[in-house]
């Protein structure tokens, strides 16, 4: 199983950037996908997460400002950022939990992580 992420790069203060994270491999089912990020010295932490029957949670920080949705039949998790601030920059992971084919329960997987750097 991989996750792939792509769409970091660097914006403007105010500005917007859409993430988008495809699953492949041997998934019976994706019950959760989400979206962490690491900012240098701190602790990567939860931004935004989706499961499988569409319910969402955010953090506080972006609650207003980014929107996550998934595509159940391509596998794939977008996370739409808007009013980007400069504190926002960091590292951004995606992250499923997944039931893939030989295993028993679910396992989490992540992505190898895109930058997203907001600044004038």
């Amino acid at each position: 199983v991989q996750l792939v992420e792509s769409g970091g790069g660097l914006v403007q203060p105010g500005g917007s950037l859409r993430l988008s994270c495809v699953v492949s491999g041997s998934i019976i089912r994706i019950n959760r996908m989400g979206w962490y990020r690491q900012a240098p010295g701190k602790q990567r932490e939860l931004v935004a997460d989706i499961s499988n029957d569409g319910s969402t949670n955010y953090a506080d920080s972006v609650k207003g400002r980014f929107t996550i949705s998934r595509d159940n039949g391509k596998n794939t998790a977008d996370l739409q950022m808007n009013s980007l601030k400069p504190e926002d920059t960091a590292v951004y992971y995606c992250n499923g939990i997944i039931v893939r084919v030989g295993a028993v329960g679910t396992l989490q997987y992540w992505g190898q992580g895109t930058q997203v750097t907001v600044s004038s």
